[in-house]
């Protein structure tokens, strides 16, 4: 059921942004000349009311008498549930084994005198969710849903006698499961208050289009929406000037409109900038207009509002242009967590991540699948990223028990307006999107729902096209179904995860729509880690503490596409829009393909949750980048054994590529030159790569007909020392990238990456040898200590198996590296961050103090909570699939057992894959050191299982696994007989059995005598 409340005074019309300026606390009265609008950050009390339920007493703590003092005191943006550490019990993977439960805030502060008679509001940009706010005792009123802002009218119910605490109470609710991602719980985005006269600019109330642009006129006009809450009618002068990137006036309008008492009139003005100078990706250029209302001469009231001139097209044959110029969309979907930092919106760790896109070659962002935070937009305005903005995961009908589908029929056309008016002037923002595969898409009430949410946004915003991604398009729609009539309503469509002949025959099916990939790939990998480079999709391994999938673009979930067939598939269809890869970063929740504590994040980003570049960011940047780039697959030249064959990807945006193994050349290898059926050049290698199915040839196909790889690939005996690859140009080299083996950790080393605006910083730390060379195995816990005005907000290593919280001070090094996040607590001194393990040389590194930070925001009730270590009584290299761990060898139970047997299923593009592993060990653990010289191991044998072809067996020592002495094997002769290893008695803590087949295995049970 919809949460409606009883009571409700949501301010409605729209509004500017402007600059903000402090609140005095309680304990002071504020001073004369409060601003427009003024950030409510500090001073907030916070309880976890009912951490596992969605009720609570509401009276008590709405009151403006009750004592709060115990509370926690908190900064706002915040979110509880990242403060909690992961638990198994009574959460899903979904949120990142988080809870969420139900939370009140409460903030006092008191007002001056000089507010009587102003009209005064207080703005949430977001609350997750369901925020129920009071003020002084009385309910305001409710806000569901938890990515749209809202806003209160508080006249007449404040305290404006200098001395008067005002209270405000806020309640939220995140019951489990409300999404299908990580979504943070609390007051997660910006709260303000707004003071205005009683005629002033409506909320949102500024839209600045550009209507001749394309023609290079710089018409600019400006619609103001002036409210008049006065007692009487007046007539207000709206003048507006417009600035250009350096702040020069450089045009102005004015109108004058009759306004009557308790109305809204809308007054209009038209201006022409000469040589205006466009909003691009490579040159963002931002204008700026300020509107003054002016009442009898005075000023009443004035905004800012930023905006950019630039033209678009979606062409249905041609592509997406912007300016004329034509360009694909080079896209990522982003989720709205920042990692360590959980749901909290921070400008600088924003702007961290999308920098981290920038360089992958990132042109766009979705933002997947909700309503974006204004310090997004603002972000993608200046930084020339442009946006397809998201309304809703769902209509109607539900994906997880308490989703929006609960309040879509009541909330929906409010919500959807609020996500165009918050973004409306944003020269970033090209698309609005209805939704994100949503089921009502398929059924019978979907074109009707369909046809509200597109009238809305058009009745807002006719300047750009609507749209929605789904996946309910991979066939061409039968006439008249629920699909076919939604399609034929929009301007165009994101798909999701169709294979090249199902976008061919979408495209050829709806002529007049274009077309564009609003999810691609998602192929799955862990930082580090690599599997089966032969194959174009592989298993994954199951084996408790070693969850991981690989990196050579090769594990695939059924819906999903290889990388490269992805940017194949795109690349070679001049009227596909472009792409937006599923994802730009891993996430909190869904941690596919591995549903199991304490896997807490996704595997699909190009970089990993703590913001370090994976393969696939080479991959992607090889071809969204032009400059001369070179990458090895794989990063580690160290954890090989002398000889062990090693396959070695190069990712290149230069054709001709040489390997060099410790000066001595591996040979020099080319991409071959090659041109789309309209022109457009590329590179790629021309060999038969059998990753589509669906093709006569077995494999992707270009229109030109051509096929071939985006890699160039080397099989390289391993030899410890240098591997180097170096592009060349002409004959010149232009790049090169290098691996070295590592000796011994010896140091950790830290990086400190520039701050943006915001209180966030990010450093890197790295476990280093002598020679500086980061060690790939090494997973030494670090300690980070902060002195200055900063503290560690969190800590991320971006290994998805982690059971430990983020925001504390230490956390174990994944394949060499972490990261900290340093939180400014307020000052211009230096913050100094030393990270240190036992027996390594600390790191150390300084940063500047900003006035930006807070001092009770992420991080500042941190506990110490050191990753519960997982104690196995059994392991095992790799197991194929959940059920067959190490520890199902144990429990004497003859039909359970640890096996490696898999079978991938089948995708759109490949067929099902199950292939033995060559070589496989088990082993069996013990806290302390066991004395026997006999194992039995249950070899089960049947049409799909074998028995080993050659088996060793190796105890734990002080220097490493060693070979047991005189081992004698007796084989069991029935399909599930003991088999019964006997060697020369030894003690230890852990026993292996490597064992070499060409088919897959299983042990029913395995027992030391």
């Amino acid at each position: 059921m919809p949460h409606t409340p009883s009571r409700r005074q949501v301010l409605g019309g729209f509004g500017a942004a402007v600059v903000t300026s402090a609140l005095a606390p309680a304990a002071k009265a504020a001073e004369p000349g409060l601003g427009r609008a003024t950030d409510l950050t500090d001073g907030w009390r916070f309880v976890l009311a009912n951490p596992d339920g969605v009720t609570a007493p509401d009276g008590p703590f709405a009151d403006p008498a009750f004592d709060d003092s115990s509370w926690q005191l908190v900064d706002v943006p915040h979110d509880w549930s990242i403060e909690l550490p992961p638990v198994e019990s009574g959460t899903y993977g979904s949120s990142g084994f988080f809870r969420g439960g139900l939370g009140w805030y409460r903030k006092a502060f008191t007002l001056p005198p000089s507010l009587a008679g102003k009209r005064v509001s207080v703005e949430f940009d977001g609350v997750y969710s369901d925020a129920h706010v009071h003020l002084n005792g009385e309910l305001l009123g409710n806000h569901p849903y938890a990515y749209t802002g809202f806003a209160f009218d508080l006249t007449g119910r404040l305290h404006t006698d200098g001395r008067t605490p005002n209270v405000l109470a806020v309640r939220a609710v995140n019951p489990l499961p409300s999404s299908r991602w990580y979504a943070g719980s609390g007051i997660y985005r910006k709260v303000r208050l707004v003071v205005t006269e009683p005629v002033h600019v409506a909320r949102h109330g500024t839209f600045v289009t550009t209507p001749d642009i394309a023609a290079g006129r710089g018409t600019v006009r400006v619609a103001t929406d002036v409210v008049n809450d006065s007692g009487g009618a007046l007539a207000a002068e709206v003048r507006t000037a417009v600035t250009d990137p350096a702040g020069r006036v450089v045009a102005k309008g004015s109108a004058t409109v009759p306004v009557p008492a308790g109305k809204t009139v809308t007054a209009v003005t038209t201006q022409t900038v000469a040589g205006p100078k466009p909003w691009s990706v490579e040159e963002p250029r931002l204008y700026r207009v300020r509107t003054d209302v002016v009442v009898a001469g005075r000023v009443l009231d004035t905004t800012t509002t930023a905006f950019g001139l630039r033209h678009t097209e979606f062409h249905p044959d041609h592509g997406f242009s912007l300016n004329g110029v034509p360009m694909k969309l080079r896209g990522v979907n982003l989720h709205a967590s920042q990692g360590a930092l959980g749901a909290v919106i921070d400008a600088a760790a924003l702007e961290r991540q999308l920098r981290l896109m920038l360089a992958m070659g990132v042109n766009a962002l979705r933002t997947a699948h909700n309503p974006p935070a204004p310090e997004l937009v603002a972000a993608c305005d200046r930084l020339g990223i442009l946006m397809m903005v998201e309304a809703f995961d769902c209509w109607r009908t539900g994906k997880v028990e308490f989703d929006y589908h609960r309040d879509f029929d009541a909330w929906s056309a409010r919500d959807i307006a609020e996500m165009v008016h918050a973004a409306k002037n944003s020269p970033s923002v090209v698309l609005w999107s209805i939704g994100n595969e949503v089921p009502d898409a398929s059924m019978a009430g979907g074109p009707a729902i369909a046809a509200d949410l597109v009238e809305t946004v058009r009745g807002i915003d006719p300047t750009r096209p609507v749209i929605m991604g789904s996946d309910r398009y991979r066939s061409v729609p039968a006439p008249g179904s629920p699909q076919d009539l939604i399609l034929r309503q929009l301007d165009g469509l994101g798909v999701n995860y169709n294979t090249a002949q199902s976008i061919d025959g979408l495209h050829a099916a709806y002529p007049d729509k274009f077309f564009f990939e609003s999810e691609s790939s998602s192929e799955t990998s862990t930082r580090g880690a690599y599997q089966d480079p032969d194959l174009l999709n592989t298993g994954e391994n199951h084996t408790p503490g070693k969850r991981a999938t690989s990196s050579y673009d090769n594990n695939l979930a059924s819906w999903t596409f290889s990388g490269e067939y992805s940017l194949k598939k795109d690349r070679d269809r001049k009227f596909c829009q472009g792409q937006f890869l599923w994802a730009g970063q891993d996430y909190l929740g869904e941690p596919t393909p591995y549903d199991v504590f304490p896997v807490k994040t996704s595997f699909f980003g190009a970089v990993d949750s703590a913001g370090l570049p994976k393969d696939a960011f080479h991959l992607f940047r090889s071809q969204w980048t032009t400059a001369p780039m070179v990458h090895l697959t794989p990063m580690d030249w160290t954890t090989h054994r002398p000889g062990e064959p090693v396959a070695v990807w190069v990712y290149s945006t230069v054709d001709t590529v040489e390997l060099v193994l410790n000066g001595r050349s591996l040979g020099v290898k080319k991409f071959d030159r090659k041109t789309t059926v309209d022109g457009r050049s590329y590179l790629e290698t021309t060999e038969p790569v059998g990753d589509d199915k669906n093709d006569p040839s077995g494999s992707y196909t270009s229109p030109n007909g051509g096929v071939g790889k985006l890699h160039l690939t080397w099989t390289v005996p391993f030899e410890p020392g240098t591997l180097t690859a170096i592009a060349r140009s002409g004959g010149r080299e232009v790049a090169r990238d290098r691996l070295v083996t590592a000796g011994p950790p010896h140091a950790v080393t830290l990086t400190a990456e520039p701050r943006g605006d915001g209180a966030m910083a990010f450093v890197t730390a790295s476990v280093v040898d002598s020679r500086g060379v980061v060690v790939p195995g090494a997973e030494p816990v670090l300690r980070f200590v902060v002195r200055g005005p900063g503290r560690v907000a969190g800590v991320d290593n971006g290994r998805q198996e982690l059971a430990q919280s983020y925001q504390q001070p230490t956390i174990p090094v994944f394949h060499g590296q972490a990261v900290a996040v340093i939180a400014a607590t307020g000052g211009r001194g230096a913050i100094t961050v030393t990270a240190s393990a036992p027996g390594l040389a600390p790191g150390t590194t300084t940063l500047p103090g900003t006035n930006l930070g807070q001092r009770n925001g992420p991080g500042a009730r941190a506990v110490e909570q050191p990753e519960v270590p997982i104690v196995l009584a059994a392991d095992a290299s790799y197991s194929g699939a959940p059920d067959t761990v190490p520890a199902a060898m144990l429990d004497g139970d003859p039909a359970t057992g640890w096996s490696n047997h898999y079978v991938k299923q089948a995708t759109a593009a490949l067929k099902a894959v199950s292939r033995p592993r060559p070589e496989d060990w088990v082993s069996l653990v013990w806290p302390r050191p066991q004395h026997f010289g006999t194992l039995t191991a249950n070899f089960v044998v049947d049409a799909t299982l074998v028995l080993p072809e050659t088996t060793e067996v190796a105890y734990r020592t002080a220097r490493g696994f060693e070979p047991v002495r005189g081992l004698k094997i007796a084989w069991g002769t029935g399909p599930n007989d003991p088999t019964t290893f006997s060697f020369e008695p030894v003690t230890t803590t852990e026993v292996r059995i490597t064992l070499k087949t060409r088919g897959f295995l299983r042990i029913s049970a395995l027992v030391a005598r």
